[in-house]
């Protein structure tokens, strides 16, 4: 679900914060509600391209927005909220949420509707407005202004984790034993690293995701997306929304618009997208995006391509089996695609083992990566944002080999929440015992394939006794709490008042 804006509060007034991205989840329906929120696109451009850095951006999506309706002279666990949208007129409500869907359908913040047919493969048709909080939700803006350092700290990691092949094969070896998907990644990996493939262009749209501990007052990272990071496009247009029912109904609610920050993710991933497309070098190749065969969040890609377009007029959409069926590499390293030379290789399919249905999709993926055309992400990146990278770099002295400013290590780390292989029996043991602080998470994009509670404990005793290597495909986490929210949720056309929770996501740019 598309998630809310944030309200950000300091010392002194509240600020209406886009969180980065939000993910909302409802106390009745977990997982049900994945706001967009404004993410802030920390915009970071490095030689060859001479430019000097972009704009951050916030904007927020997600499963449930995460009120903290708090600020730094406010105590975390103050159980009233400061703005309770819960007290809003019922007569209110009705009137407010009428105005976003009108606002919603003249906008564009749509997406495909599960109930027609053809809507996820054909524009225009099965539209409805993609659900959202009704109004921005509270966050601190130290807090918001720490995600927004750290992030391009975050692109130079990736990139650096990147370069280091041995550190990739060896982290993932484990893995590579139980989990399929995984495997397959590392074998094209492999295979780059035997030809000695190098990416003299380096191409990053990532997404940093990070919940707010209520028990700690940290803001942690929950994953680091460096491949088909979701909802730039709609995550602004929620800013939108928001600032205009903020205008709209001002006296009602006492809210100043003004305080939400812009959200320009989508223009700085369109600009770096047009950056890697100019460092290419070829005036006659293409931007080819890597597509699902249905998608029915295709509007939110549009967006991006639309603004591509105003800065370079061409760019192609393909599945990963047209890619097979159509492409071709030339003796150079050219990439070309049913007719077309390639320059841009955008991602936003192939992060799961459902988008390689046969083995057509590998195929595809192996000519892609053999190419000289600018992959976003390469292997290699897509790699470095898997869960057990991210484990490995919050061991001690891990992140050292990487970054050298001691500064940057200690931000870094200071966003990490507990990472724990499950070779580590006293981690796995105490999670056994207490089952309710941690997650199991395996190597997949999104948490719909996390297990949490006692769920943790029946998983952890299941491979203690068959005595597997399938552990090889978990990592446990640190359980984060985050505050609990009142928040107006709007599905299909209806709203309704419940509890959530949300995450803060980073869109980040890096071109190198």
């Amino acid at each position: 679900m598309l998630s809310s804006s944030f309200l950000v509060s300091d010392s002194t007034s509240l600020t209406t914060l886009s969180p980065h991205k939000s993910k909302l989840y409802s106390k009745s329906s977990p997982f049900l509600f994945n706001p967009t929120t404004i993410e802030l696109p920390n915009s970071h451009f490095l030689k060859p391209c001479n430019i000097s850095m972009a704009h951050n951006i916030i904007s927020s999506q997600g499963s449930q927005l995460k009120c903290s309706a708090i600020g730094d002279d406010l105590d975390i666990h103050t159980e009233k909220p400061i703005f309770d949208p819960h007290s809003i007129k019922p007569n209110l409500i009705q009137k407010m949420s009428y105005d976003a869907l009108v606002w919603s359908s003249l906008h564009g913040l749509l997406v495909g509707d599960r109930a027609s047919e053809k809507s996820g493969k054909v524009p225009g048709v099965g539209l409805v407005h993609a659900p959202v909080s009704l109004l921005p939700m509270l966050f601190p803006e130290s807090n918001w202004k720490q995600a927004c350092e750290v992030a391009p700290i975050f692109n130079e990691l990736v990139d650096r984790v990147s370069l280091d092949g041995k550190f990739l094969q060896e982290s993932l070896s484990r893995t590579k034993k139980v989990d399929a998907f995984t495997s397959r990644l590392l074998d094209i990996h492999a295979k780059m690293l035997d030809m000695n493939k190098k990416e003299e262009i380096r191409l990053g749209l990532h997404r940093s995701d990070y919940m707010l501990d209520e028990q700690t007052n940290l803001l942690l990272q929950i994953e680091l997306n460096t491949i088909s990071s979701s909802f730039p496009g709609l995550s602004g247009l929620v800013s939108e929304l928001h600032r205009s029912l903020l205008h709209q109904y001002k006296q009602n609610l006492e809210l100043d618009p003004a305080r939400i920050p812009e959200n320009k993710a989508v223009d700085q991933f369109a600009e770096a997208l047009s950056k890697a497309w100019s460092e290419y070098n070829n005036p006659s190749a293409v931007v080819m995006v890597v597509v699902q065969t249905e998608e029915r969040n295709m509007y939110d890609q549009h967006w991006l391509f639309t603004l591509l377009k105003e800065r370079y007029p061409f760019y192609i959409r393909k599945t990963l089996a047209e890619i097979d069926e159509q492409g071709e590499l030339l003796p150079d390293g050219t990439l070309v695609v049913d007719g077309e030379a390639v320059a841009v290789v955008y991602f936003r399919a192939g992060y799961a083992p459902t988008d390689y249905p046969s083995e057509s999709e590998w195929r595809a993926r192996v000519l892609m990566e053999q190419s000289c055309a600018v992959k976003c992400p390469s292997i290699a990146y897509h790699l470095a944002g898997t869960k057990k990278i991210q484990q490995e770099l919050a061991k001690p002295n891990v992140l050292e080999r990487f970054l050298e400013n001691k500064d940057d290590i200690a931000k870094v780390r200071k966003c990490f929440a507990g990472l724990w292989s499950l070779d580590d029996l006293t981690i796995v043991k105490d999670a056994i015992e207490r089952p309710g602080y941690y997650v199991m998470k395996p190597q997949r994009e999104g948490g719909g394939n996390n297990i949490y509670g006692d769920d943790v404990k029946l998983a952890l005793q299941r491979m203690e006794k068959e005595g597997m290597e399938e552990d090889a495909a978990y990592i446990l986490m640190q359980r984060i709490f985050p505050t609990v929210s009142p928040a107006i949720l709007m599905r299909e056309g209806i709203s309704h008042a419940d509890h959530v929770i949300s995450e803060l996501g980073v869109y980040a740019t890096y071109l190198r």
